[in-house]
């Protein structure tokens, strides 16, 4: 635990102070220092891709089709979008909001909007990299797979492995342990709340569930083919419903976001960093865009084209943060203060909702979590796929194993600490993001040329959308 607090610090402790008038400071971390101004670089190496070609992410959407035993663009932006609207959404945001305020949904949708060119810029290469996977047949590839390649174009020679793909990978296999824990912590408490179940029956019905999933060869991408829109739609439209019922309070909510997103509470407190932080942080962590988790999603498409898929991915981020996300912030600002004062975590957003929608809305949000929860442990173990392949190479053995050890987190998860368990994810995402980020600005103008070809012959009838 010592380790993993010393590495959380100083991934995400104060590294650099901004002084501020009357004695105030704002504190930023490392990869907030690396993210935000690598974002802003990314989107104006593409002229401002995810407002310029925000119709093209639509277009893609709606007719992208599979080619071959691969994944569609649209079955990999579920799975991709399985992981971003999942924990995070819920959990990630409430976590937000109850040490920043209200104002660190405004740093998320920075976050999202500024973060959807990095995720453009690593899904394209993800595609441009990709490999043909001999298990589980279709196409593989992510961060481990062009970090390697940059390892071998620098070093001028042919390598077994590089130590900054070996890196990634286990950073990756780290984030998705820790991640499986914070699923199985988030579910047990929300089921405890609603349904009084026992922490321990929870564990053991979630566990023998999953397993019987993720240890067959290719359910993984059926299951989220359904429940993916099935719990992102019913979370939606419900959402869309209390802020309707309650559409007299959103211009107070908006001016209370923008307030305090820009200090005019929090520098007098002293707290203006923390709202800044939190809300960055949780961003990254719910849409994940520069980590290089959903490359891993984006490799296994075949599509046409790899800017295709570096669209796709953008409009994740989208539909992750500035749409889900706002939805969970929204239930628990719209809610009085007194109702929700004092709580954090699965609490504080099922009494919101408890608040909207009596009992039946805390029973609500525990499905949602539970369904939330259950895809983003499947999509997980879908970006384990490439990174276990790249450390072990091509055996069932090392596959069934980091599935069981998944498994196993997810079991002891259900009663572990939740400080614990949100840091240990942080940890992981964070130096996946360190180790990833090494790569994407050598490598970018392969995608910005990509970019390029695409836009060439879109405009001469050369490529449909």
């Amino acid at each position: 635990m010592k380790i993993v607090y010393w590495i959380y610090n100083f991934l995400w402790g104060d590294l650099l102070k901004i002084p501020l008038p009357g004695g105030n400071s704002v504190a930023l971390s490392l990869l907030v220092l690396i993210l935000v101004p690598a974002g802003i670089f990314f989107m104006i190496r593409t002229r401002f891709l995810p407002i310029r070609l925000f119709p093209d992410m639509i277009k893609i959407t709606v007719s992208t089709e599979k080619k071959s035993d691969g994944l569609s663009g649209l079955q990999a932006l579920i799975v991709s979008t399985a992981t971003r609207v999942g924990m995070g959404n819920l959990v990630g945001v409430v976590a937000a909001v109850s040490a920043g305020g209200a104002g660190a949904v405004f740093w998320m949708w920075v976050t999202a909007i500024v973060g959807s060119a990095t995720a453009f810029i690593e899904a394209t290469l993800a595609q441009i990299y990709k490999e043909k996977d001999p298990l589980y047949g279709g196409y593989r590839g992510g961060p481990a797979y062009f970090l390697h390649s940059l390892a071998e174009r620098v070093r001028g020679k042919k390598l077994k492995r590089s130590v900054l793909a070996v890196l990634f990978a286990i950073s990756g296999l780290i984030c998705w342990c820790g991640i499986s824990q914070v699923i199985g912590n988030s579910v047990s408490t929300s089921l405890k709340n609603a349904f009084h179940i026992p922490t321990l029956w929870t564990a053991v019905a979630l566990t023998i569930v999953s397993a019987v999933i993720v240890l067959r060869k290719n359910a993984t991408v059926k299951v989220l083919d359904v429940v993916v829109p099935i719990m992102a739609g019913c979370y939606f439209f419900v959402t869309v419903f209390i802020i309707l019922k309650n559409v007299g309070q959103l211009p107070a909510i908006f001016e209370r976001i923008f307030a305090e997103a820009f200090g005019i509470r929090q520098v007098a407190a002293g707290g203006f960093g923390a709202v800044i932080m939190n809300g960055v942080k949780r961003g990254l962590f719910s849409n994940e865009a520069g980590s290089g988790s959903a490359p891993c999603a984006a490799a296994a498409a075949d599509i046409d084209h790899p800017t295709k898929e570096g669209l796709l991915q953008a409009l994740g981020v989208f539909i992750d943060t500035l749409v889900i996300c706002s939805c969970s912030a929204m239930l628990m600002l719209l809610a009085p203060e007194e109702t929700v004062s004092g709580l954090a975590g699965m609490d504080l957003l099922q009494s919101a909702m408890e608040y909207h929608m009596g009992q039946a809305g805390v029973v609500f949000i525990a499905v949602m979590l539970l369904l939330f929860s259950f895809s983003t442990f499947i999509g997980i173990l879908f970006y384990a796929r490439s990174n276990v392949a790249y450390l072990f190479g091509d055996n069932w053995l090392s596959q069934t194993l980091y599935k069981i050890l998944a498994l196993v987190m997810l079991f002891v998860g259900c009663q572990a600490a939740y400080t614990f368990v949100w840091d240990l994810g942080d940890v992981g995402i964070g130096l996946m993001t360190i180790f990833n980020m090494i790569a994407l600005f050598p490598l970018s103008k392969e995608a910005i040329a990509s970019l390029k070809d695409y836009e060439t012959k879109k405009k001469k009838g050369e490529l449909s959308l």
